[in-house]
């Protein structure tokens, strides 16, 4: 599965699917705030590294990889789980980034500057999320050519 932006999605999604994902998102900050009030803001910074709206991502690019199968004739189940498979390694990937970002704001924040705090944060967010992805890219890249090059005994 090739991962891309497409602009052509947005004329595909229908307003419920908007509105469900704020529901999702709201939900999930109303959560994460109530877990803060009760444990600190400390702990409660660390489940803003939840990607609020992967329910609704998910269950809608199941939806839609599914549509598109069946209007070609085929059965799209499997296509939808390994997009939603997708969906969910980089939402994972993001959360590892953002509990980076976390981190590095609390440790920096009382120390100094915000816009610093915020900006190494920041910085810190983007250089593991792409090193991460760069990772499994490689390790991804290094099995596939395992799997084909013949076993030695």
């Amino acid at each position: 599965m090739v991962v891309k932006f497409e602009l052509s999605a947005l004329k595909r999604t229908k307003w419920y699917e908007v509105l469900l994902r704020i529901l999702f998102g709201g939900v999930a900050t109303v959560a994460t705030g109530m877990i803060a009030k009760s444990f600190g803001p400390i702990v409660g910074g660390l489940f803003l590294a939840f990607p609020a709206i992967f329910p609704a991502s998910a269950t809608l690019v199941e939806k839609h990889e599914k549509e598109k199968k069946q209007r070609a004739g085929m059965n799209g189940l499997a296509r939808a789980r390994s997009a939603v498979a997708l969906e969910a390694r980089g939402a994972a990937m993001g959360s590892i980034g953002l509990a980076v970002f976390a981190l590095v704001a609390w440790k920096l924040l009382p120390r100094g500057p915000t816009w610093a705090a915020v900006a190494a944060a920041g910085l810190s967010w983007l250089t593991i999320s792409i090193s991460i992805w760069q990772i499994r890219r490689l390790i991804r890249g290094h099995q596939s050519s395992w799997s084909r090059s013949p076993r030695s005994s």
